[in-house]
């Protein structure tokens, strides 16, 4: 059947086929069920597929059984075995290709049943090494159309071949294996999504904080090479000018490499991470942030990231483009929810307009995805008020409480730092110059 990549094959093959022998109901409920919960658990999809191989084995009664999924360059992404030892798996070698009956399997994508595998004309390309099949039970993995793969089963362990009830039996595991395959692939697919999203914010962030000055630092140098031998006092101002300018966007360049990654938030905790984001990009552009937080509910990972990056957006794109001198983070809870707001009284825009470069599409999207409401409040010299408000999920296992603290905030260089304890309620952080 393969080799597989680890070794966790040989750990079932003392037993090989023993349970299969007359499987009752009972037995076939019981991998059954233990299928679906691996399916709908956190296992990874590696871990699922071998539970479906070895499950599929036992019942259908065979000796051998494997679980083969196609790459794209002829041979398998995944090829699991049940039923070989360690040294037999070292001894047929590298992972098969598709050719040979398993190439059939993929192509046609119909289940297959042979009395004697040798005999057929489509068998061939077997390692030498390779156990002596007899009986063969294949059965594909689809997704509608498509073909992700097989189940085989081979040598039936009891006397007369694997039947129309194997056959049944092999494909309901198909069927939770094309569901795990898909659910990782769509996993994948999510993160990778995610990848480019934050590219994304990471050029709007790059072009918002850098480029503008470094536009400015070459504009002001040309205009000093230009002023040298006509107005040499204007020319040395010019070049300090360029110091100043370049000084900045050296500061704000920094921020920004260090708001990349967003924090532990499950060791830091939501409140404490954005208060470190406000002590940041506050001391780097010389603004007042202050952030109140009160006790809030333990979230989900996804919504407290979600209520983070949309902290990250509107505190970021008040600094740079409102003018204001201060801006207020307020993260509370009301009714069923926690509510992240961000205002400030600069100079406001038209919401329906949408500014390039200000990411509210994308915090509309974060919004979204954990089925929370964001609402913009601005217009034109009356300030900007974005608000995010994210319904409360069940407090996961290992929080007692369902609460997360605030506590003192602890700011480098203020007495707050190194002496004060932590204390209940709401804290008040001003974030321009670290004080507490």
């Amino acid at each position: 059947m393969g080799q597989h990549r680890d070794q966790s094959g040989a750990r079932h093959a003392d037993h090989a086929g023993a349970p299969g022998q007359g499987a009752g109901p009972d037995e076939i409920f019981h991998h059954v069920s233990q299928v679906v919960l691996a399916v709908s658990s956190q296992l990874s999809a590696r871990d699922v597929l071998q539970m479906i191989v070895r499950s599929a084995r036992s019942l259908a009664g065979a000796r051998y059984a494997a679980l083969g999924v196609p790459d794209d360059a002829g041979g398998f992404a995944e090829f699991l075995v049940d039923g070989l030892t360690a040294s037999e798996q070292a001894a047929i070698g590298p992972l098969p290709r598709q050719h040979g009956l398993l190439g059939v399997m993929l192509r046609e994508g119909k289940p297959l049943r042979l009395a004697d595998i040798s005999a057929d004309s489509r068998f061939w390309g077997w390692p030498a090494a390779h156990p002596r099949l007899t009986d063969v039970l294949g059965v594909p993995i689809r997704q509608g159309e498509q073909v992700l793969g097989f189940i085989f089963a081979a040598s039936k362990t009891e006397p007369g071949g694997f039947t129309e009830q194997d056959e049944r039996l092999v494909s309901l595991f198909a069927a939770h294996a094309a569901i795990a395959l898909t659910n990782a692939r769509l996993y994948e697919r999510g993160r990778e999504l995610s990848v480019l999203q934050e590219r994304a914010r990471l050029a709007r962030d790059l072009h918002d904080a850098v480029s503008q000055k470094l536009f400015s630092v070459r504009a002001k140098a040309r205009a000093a090479a230009v002023l040298v031998d006509r107005d040499p006092r204007r020319a040395v101002e010019e070049i300090n000018s360029v110091a100043d300018l370049a000084g900045q966007a050296h500061a704000e360049l920094r921020a920004v490499i260090d708001g990349l990654a967003p924090p532990d938030l499950a060791t830091g905790g939501l409140a404490g991470s954005i208060r470190g984001y406000a002590v940041l990009v506050g001391r780097t552009h010389g603004v007042e942030v202050v952030v109140q937080a009160d006790e809030i509910p333990a979230l989900d990972p996804r919504q407290e990231t979600a209520l983070y990056r949309t902290a990250q957006e509107a505190i970021g794109n008040s600094i740079r483009h409102s003018g204001s001198r201060q801006v207020s983070v307020s993260l509370y809870r009301r009714r069923g929810s926690v509510v992240l707001e961000v205002s400030d009284s600069g100079a406001g825009f038209e919401p329906r307009a949408t500014p390039a470069g200000l990411g509210l599409a994308s915090m509309r999207e974060r919004a979204a995805s954990v089925g929370g409401r964001l609402g913009i409040a601005s217009a034109p010299g009356a300030g900007t008020r974005v608000r995010l408000s994210v319904p409360v999920s069940p407090v996961p296992a290992g929080d007692p409480t369902g609460k997360r603290g605030t506590g003192t905030v602890a700011v480098p260089g203020s007495k707050a730092a190194a002496s004060e304890p932590a204390a209940a309620g709401p804290v008040t952080t001003t974030a321009a110059d670290g004080r507490s």
